[in-house]
């Protein structure tokens, strides 16, 4: 086997899962850079989730209940209006920058924070801060989900990186409050606005040298031509163009709308249908962040796959289903399982949902679009909680949740098939990606752009004597030769010959000048075409890949004077 076919068999066994589950989710947790994005990413939480705690008891010291009401909402929509132009950072600067720049801001001002709950500064300016430090925070997501897809070797280490993050969310949502009330109970608001700043400066430390990922070097991108007000709303305007995207981004709202309503009716339901009373609040919301920890146990198992709508639609019905077992069985430990089967569901929804976002929005859009999705479910998740009130009060607890367990079954049933095209149209041939990870102008793309790449080619058949271009004419195309063979004719004389797997029609694209050779079938075969658009974005979007076309181009130019 020669060096090469060797090379491409090593690819495509890699590509296509080879070793499953446990190998992508190994390889996931070894890779230096993914390692440092995931710990800056749960040390941020941590954070971010503790000072929500130290607030509201803070808050609640002040000036009661309506202080707690109030202080959520002004934290809440700031950070819902900024997310939109927060998100825009991460698709204009290196994303692990925009972390580092989130994080470090947000250590900052917790340790202000601390020093003003220390001493006796007025608690306006605690407020105030707090609300600082929840702004200061919102590019950090969309940054870091849209950074994971450039810092992968292989697509299936995505899932697993996307269980890893959602895993730390689940642990995250559990430790950050814990850990809150040790530190309130002992020491009170400002050793918990103290972990805070902790937390945050470990989160500082973790991105302060920038996050490389072995195939790719994210260069800082300036678009010009395009307004303030286009690069604002992109990733809305991706969502709204995007058929597809419209269907995932649409259902991941529908299971936020639900979110939104369990805040209320795991309340309602403790207390108006099981009448367990206040405690039982505690144990039905832990339920569901022990079904979170148990789903990403599950979740471990879709690390090996290429098809995640099955999970995604799996996690949409189990939102909705236990609500309805709590609905026939009114007792406490059938509400308990069900509210852990969501908690379930919920890790499902979200590793299947962002992957499948990650794999299908390009790249100079992608931080957009994640925040686009938290706008909308910062939106969905409000009107969620606005509309179970009224709701109870009509038809009561039972059928309130009778009819919010339909709904996202119902919704699953009737979006499913599309869905599932969708997810096959968003996965390439193993094949041809790696076909397309054997040519040097690709070699250095981040796993994902490649296999987006892939997507975009078109398959012809051509037989023995068709020429495939002519020399002088304009060049609109890239081409690989799947099969067959073909020569390279340069004024009549033939210069080189082309097998499998290789490449032409790049000088043409790269140097903005007519064809230099014609290219001739010697035997039939097949060849994949790209489009120059899609060529040119993917080459020059990567310093390295940009490189390698240029070293290729000189090498042909040098050794043939003159070739395609």
């Amino acid at each position: 086997m020669s060096g090469e076919a060797g090379r491409r068999n090593a690819i495509v066994s890699a590509v296509a899962g080879e070793g499953g589950t446990g190998a992508a989710f190994a390889a996931s947790l070894r890779h230096p850079a993914l390692r440092r994005a995931q710990l800056a990413w749960a040390a941020a939480l941590v954070g971010q989730v503790s000072i929500a705690v130290a607030v509201s008891v803070y808050a609640y010291g002040v000036g009661g209940a309506s202080a707690v009401s109030l202080v959520y909402v002004i934290r809440l929509l700031p950070a819902a209006i900024v997310t939109p132009f927060a998100s825009l950072l991460g698709d204009h600067f290196d994303r692990s920058r925009v972390m580092l720049l989130s994080s470090l801001s947000r250590f900052v001002l917790a340790g202000a924070l601390a020093i003003a709950a220390f001493g006796s500064v007025n608690h306006w300016a605690v407020f105030v801060i707090s609300v600082a430090i929840g702004i200061a925070g919102t590019p950090f997501r969309p940054a870091q989900a849209a950074l994971l897809p450039s810092l992968v070797d292989e697509p299936e280490q995505l899932t697993a990186a996307n269980v890893v993050s959602s895993t730390i969310e689940a642990l995250g949502f559990f430790a950050g409050p814990a850990l809150a009330g040790v530190l309130l109970a002992a020491w009170g608001t400002a050793a918990v606005f103290t972990l805070v700043a902790v937390a945050f400066g470990i989160s500082t430390l973790t991105l302060l040298r920038p996050l490389r990922g072995t195939a790719v070097e994210r260069e800082e991108d300036e678009r010009g031509g395009e307004s303030f007000g286009e690069a604002l709303f992109a990733g809305a305007s991706a969502i709204g163009r995007d058929r597809d995207l419209r269907l995932i981004v649409g259902l991941f709202v529908a299971q936020t709308l639900v979110a939104g309503a369990l805040t209320v009716l795991l309340v309602v339901t403790a207390i108006k249908l099981l009448h367990t009373g206040d405690a039982s609040v505690g144990w039905l919301d832990a339920s569901v962040g022990v079904g979170g920890m148990l789903g990403s146990v599950a979740a471990i198992k879709l690390a090996g796959r290429r098809r995640l709508t099955p999970s995604f639609l799996v996690g949409i019905v189990l939102w909705g289903a236990p609500f309805l077992l709590i609905a026939a069985w009114a007792n406490l430990e059938a509400a308990m399982f069900a509210f852990a089967v969501i908690g379930v569901g919920n890790i499902l929804v979200d590793v299947s949902g962002f992957t499948l976002l990650q794999r299908v929005v390009d790249d100079s859009v992608l931080a957009r679009v994640f925040g686009a999705v938290e706008t909308l479910v910062y939106g969905s998740s409000v009107v969620g909680a606005l509309t179970i009130p009224p709701l109870v009060s009509a038809v009561g607890t039972r059928w309130a949740l009778i009819v919010v367990g339909l709904f996202l079954p119902g919704l699953a049933l009737g979006c499913g098939s599309r869905l599932l095209r969708v997810d096959r149209s968003a996965v390439a041939p193993v094949e041809t990606v790696a076909m397309l990870r054997a040519l040097p102008l690709f070699a250095p793309l981040p796993a994902l752009s490649v296999e987006r790449l892939a997507m975009k080619l078109q398959p012809l058949e051509f037989p023995a004597g068709t020429t495939v271009i002519t020399e002088g004419d304009i060049g609109d195309r890239y081409y690989v030769l799947a099969s067959g063979a073909a020569e390279v004719i340069i004024d009549g004389a033939i210069r080189s010959s082309l097998g499998p797997g290789e490449g032409f029609g790049e000088i043409a694209l790269l140097r903005d000048v007519p064809r230099t050779a014609t290219v001739m079938m010697t035997e039939p075969g097949t060849l994949f075409s790209l489009d120059r658009e899609s060529f040119l974005d993917a080459v020059s979007s990567n310093r390295r890949s940009l490189a390698a076309a240029d070293e290729t181009v000189s090498r042909r130019l040098g050794a043939l004077s003159g070739t395609v």
